[in-house]
């Protein structure tokens, strides 16, 4: 399939590329920016005018809820909605049922997912079996079977011993190890500590429980041979950061060179405890939202570098899930196709360029995968020429409310359904091309 693309505006947030011109797509790949060759004659053609033509979106946290939960979200659905937001490729923890222990688990999810010619899929595999805390898997097995990383979902570790031989293997074979940062003993409440826990009677999980786990998890990185960034051997990625705490901590072995990253969800990058209100389960999320101190680091981190990269926290629930009361209701909301315009919001709040609100769904996200992506290492997350052709088209000028009801995903609860009331989002997905071939069309 031979497609142009007309009259866009062009960014590539990892090069600085911004302007108006034409994109030729051939063979699932960019055959050209701007010089358009007279004889390339396309099967169509696609009229941008008016709108962005960006790399397609990257997003490194999203359950799909396959294999086991199918009766939450088929893979069908949720891949639906993660090219209707733009989202063209999904990295998905390992927390299904069976947990992705095995590499049988990992080629059949991949091979499901492949044959929907929709996003790509980049599974995480889990560090432990079963996610018991207790016996590592075998990390090069899965690796071969198509993991990009190893992490333990929302389970936390309970021994810093089983943490510390998992970096040392990791290390000898370069892989990377995704943690989200909560102490086991600490965690176990269902909203941040703080006066509005409190008032409402719910148990609350401290600052602490995220620090604790994060000072652990730097001392270790810190002791291996090869923890400076830039060289051979583990990197560790802190997944959905959620304190101004662990923010500075991030920031603060960044700056001594330990191979570190980190990314942040858009719940907590623009809710508070507060948006909780009167026991609304929609608010019920893993992390726990904190207060308006943690929001406004989270908020500034992102924009200077010290956290990478944003991420939807997509986990849809089933409806009976979340009509229970707060504390007894299943964490987890829907974000695939609210991450663009949540991210363009932040942008146009923060005062910055539309580039820099595109780099931490593209390109930053994508340099956190690295080497893991193979042959596409080179390009995912951009729009260069010979890269990839996985790209979002989107009027950055449309404005939309959120409702549950038209979300493709098959969870339809999101805490912006109440948090955006009266209010609209900027951005919309018109097109989605993933591989050269057109994955999504707005009607």
């Amino acid at each position: 399939m031979k497609i142009l693309i007309q009259n866009g505006r062009v960014i590539n947030p990892a090069t600085g590329f911004d302007e108006i011109c034409d994109v030729a797509l051939a063979a699932g790949r960019v055959l050209a920016i701007k010089n358009i060759a007279p004889e390339f004659h396309p099967n169509r053609t696609i009229d941008a005018a008016g709108c962005i033509v960006a790399p397609g979106l990257v997003d490194l946290c999203a359950r799909l809820r396959e294999p086991g939960h199918e009766h939450e979200g088929m893979l069908e659905s949720e891949m639906a909605a993660a090219v209707a937001g733009g989202v063209t490729s999904v990295v998905c923890p390992p927390d299904t049922e069976p947990v992705l222990d095995e590499p049988g688990l990992v080629e059949m999810l991949k091979m499901r997912a492949e044959k929907l010619h929709q996003a790509r899929v980049f599974p995480l595999g889990a560090l432990t079996r079963n996610l018991q805390g207790e016996v590592l898997t075998e990390m090069v097995e899965l690796t071969e079977a198509g993991c990009v990383g190893f992490g333990q979902a929302d389970v936390p570790l309970s021994s810093p011993l089983v943490l510390q031989r998992a970096l040392q293997y990791a290390a000898t074979f370069g892989y990377s190890v995704w943690l989200r940062p909560q102490d086991r003993h600490l965690g176990t409440g269902v909203a941040a500590s703080g006066a509005l826990a409190t008032r409402l009677g719910l148990a609350g999980v401290p600052v602490a429980a995220e620090t604790i786990a994060l000072h652990t998890t730097i001392e270790l990185l810190r002791s291996l041979p090869s923890a400076r960034a830039g060289q051979a051997g583990a990197r560790v990625h802190i997944s959905r950061l959620s304190s101004a705490a662990g923010v500075e901590l991030v920031r603060r072995a960044k700056s001594d060179g330990l191979a570190i990253s980190c990314d942040v969800s858009i719940n907590s990058l623009h809710l508070t405890d507060l948006d909780i209100g009167y026991f609304d389960s929609r608010a019920h999320l893993q992390p726990p939202l904190r207060q308006a101190r943690d929001r406004e680091a989270l908020r500034a981190a992102l924009a200077d570098g010290t956290i990478d990269a944003l991420v939807s926290d997509h986990a849809p629930v089933r409806g009976d899930a979340k009509t229970l009361p707060f504390a007894e209701s299943e964490p987890g909301a829907t974000g695939l196709e609210l991450l663009l315009s949540l991210a363009l919001k932040w942008g146009a709040d923060s005062g910055l360029g539309l580039a820099r609100s595109l780099a931490v769904l593209t390109s930053a996200p994508a340099q956190v995968l690295g080497h893991a992506l193979g042959t596409l290492q080179t390009s995912c997350g951009q729009l260069v020429q010979g890269g990839v052709a996985d790209l979002c088209i989107f009027d950055p000028q449309a404005e939309w409310a959120v409702q549950p009801a038209a979300l493709r995903s098959q969870g339809k609860h999101t805490p912006f359904e109440f948090a955006v009331s009266g209010m609209r989002l900027p951005g919309r997905v018109r097109c989605t091309i993933v591989g050269g071939h057109v994955a999504y069309e707005a009607a």
